[in-house]
């Protein structure tokens, strides 16, 4: 066979039969099968090496994977918290006794640590002024107060996650009270209350509970017995007056006296005009002092009875008796001669 036609023939066996070709060609065995396919590495975008035009380029190569330093990275970093940690409620309520209504307004409620700060003070964590609050808190140990008026409990709780339910006695009564004086209302302004714990007959010293109390107001006292002084005026009309409180009540209390408005004059006749810059001494028949001012027309509240008015003007001295019926209003004048 000729040069010339054992070319072509060549060609096509290459063509047709590879493998077979290869190992005949170059004496070697053809490639092992492994017992199961291979998997394909997953694809990546297509890498260009062909060199683009300039002098010195290089093939564009994905970034290299780069590794944090480790101590950019926490071996356990903690997971964000999506939990809410648990809370308590306290959910309070007063009554006015055991068996008696729950009460409805007035009330403050304060809730404090169970332990003092560095400062030995308890912390105060809630304050509300509702009838039956619902307070929230975290679990542990606290101090339930409250109060309304002059009357309070307190009381230590244990708070778990979850609501407890707190109820106190307030054994509290309302007072309110004003004077007269016959069937005339005593203004305001003219009359106070002082109010101790107790019985007036009871003959021990004490400090008032209320120093002054003012008339038509509503105060909230523990219930139980009470006395009030009653100061019309700021001489000698005064009425001691025991009364008792009963606790989910108001109690209204009128203390009588029996007084009357006085106007002093000095005049150098009788029904003259008054004497300015005169010194007044207004006394009882066995000369006690019950009052004493300057002026022209002082007035003075006094008891119904007996009583002796002296006098000064110009260093000069007057004086005359003169009687106080209870609930007439009226003028006394001191004639200077």
């Amino acid at each position: 066979m000729s040069g010339g036609r054992v070319w072509p023939l060549l060609v096509a066996l290459l063509v047709a039969c590879p493998h077979a070709a290869s190992a005949q060609l170059f004496g070697e065995q053809p490639p092992p099968i492994p017992p199961a396919p291979v998997p394909e590495a997953p694809s990546g975008p297509a890498i260009s090496l062909a060199p683009s035009s300039g002098p010195a380029s290089m093939p564009s190569l994905p970034a290299p994977l780069t590794q944090a330093p480790a101590a950019a990275v926490p071996l356990t970093a903690p997971l964000p918290s999506l939990v809410t940690p648990a809370q308590g409620v306290l959910s309070l309520t007063a009554r006015y006794g055991k068996d008696l209504p729950v009460i409805n307004s007035g009330l403050i409620w304060r809730v404090y640590s169970d332990r003092p700060d560095e400062t030995g003070a308890f912390k105060l964590m809630r304050e509300d002024h509702g009838a039956t609050p619902n307070i929230v808190l975290p679990p542990g140990g606290y101090v339930v107060y409250v109060s309304m008026g002059l009357v309070s409990a307190v009381r230590p709780v244990t708070l778990k996650p979850d609501t407890d339910r707190e109820s106190f006695v307030l054994p509290a009564g309302g007072l309110r009270i004003e004077g007269r004086v016959g069937t005339s209302m005593i203004p305001s302004n003219q009359i106070s209350f002082s109010i101790y714990k107790g019985s007036q007959f009871e003959g021990t010293e004490r400090a008032p509970l209320v120093p002054s109390a003012t008339a038509g107001d509503v105060l909230i006292l523990p219930e139980g017995t009470y006395y009030i002084v009653s100061n019309y005026g700021d001489a000698n009309s005064v009425v001691r007056s025991d009364i008792r409180v009963q606790a989910s009540k108001l109690t209204d209390v009128t203390i009588s006296h029996r007084a009357a408005v006085i106007t002093l004059k000095l005049v150098s006749d009788k029904g003259g005009e008054a004497l300015a810059n005169t010194a007044w001494s207004v006394l009882t028949p066995g000369g006690d002092v019950i009052k004493e001012s300057i002026g022209a027309f002082p007035r003075v509240i006094l008891a119904e009875g007996e009583y002796r008015v002296i006098a000064k003007n110009e260093g000069k001295v007057f004086e005359r008796g003169f009687d106080v019926v209870n609930g007439v209003d009226g003028e006394v004048e001191v004639v200077a001669h």
